[in-house]
């Protein structure tokens, strides 16, 4: 948990771009019957009642000191998938960074050893020589900025039935193109010592005594 905090209080490098990653996913649902509009006196209607048509699953990744962000829709979340995002970011997004720190989950997928799975070792090794991998605590998700994107990509774009997956991209696409023209960046202000403060029942037993010290 430490070597995050540490890492979002780190001053911006853009040599080292601190990017977050998460994944997340839509429900493909379409209206059985179509919705009635608002009209004077009547409030818009939908039935609850709807169409499956599968789910998408929702790759985003931010740079949170800059503000950019980057959504990709995939029908399967597999390694494979997660390599090419690590390859986008290398190759397309930060080219010219010496180092590309992620933050990101410990969801299976996630393993930096795969690059040797879709790679000749030398290119493998030429890949993970640019990145440093930072992974967020088990049920500590909450500390990966991306999730706060997820949650304004959910509340602005995805709040409502969309059913075909090509109207999915291009809604997600339209989204994005906005939300980078904004510039807004995340001001991140929990810090390790908050974390020691408020969340000692983590930390062995030794800490708690000397935090009891120095108070």
């Amino acid at each position: 948990m430490e070597d995050v905090l540490n890492l979002y209080h780190e001053p911006y490098d853009e040599t080292r771009p601190v990017i977050c990653f998460d994944e997340s996913s839509k429900a493909l649902r379409g209206h059985e019957r179509d919705p009635l509009p608002a009209r004077p006196g009547a409030v818009a209607r939908s039935d609850h009642r709807y169409k499956r048509n599968g789910k998408q699953r929702i790759h985003l990744s931010t740079e949170p000191l800059t503000g950019w962000v980057n959504v990709e829709i995939t029908e399967k979340r597999r390694t494979t998938e997660w390599i090419d995002r690590m390859v986008e970011l290398a190759d397309i997004h930060y080219p010219d960074a010496v180092c590309i720190r992620v933050v990101m989950d410990q969801l299976n997928t996630h393993k930096p050893a795969a690059f040797y799975q879709f790679f000749p070792p030398d290119y493998a090794q030429a890949y993970l020589d640019r990145f440093e991998f930072h992974y967020t605590p088990k049920r500590g998700s909450w500390l990966n900025m991306a999730e706060i994107e997820i949650g304004v990509l959910k509340r602005q774009c995805l709040d409502r039935r969309i059913y075909h997956a090509a109207t999915l991209r291009a809604e997600v696409a339209a989204w994005q193109r906005r939300r980078n023209t904004t510039n807004r960046s995340i001001d991140w202000q929990f810090t390790t010592d908050d974390a020691r403060l408020k969340l000692r029942q983590l930390y062995p037993i030794e800490i708690e005594e000397d935090l009891q010290v120095q108070a």
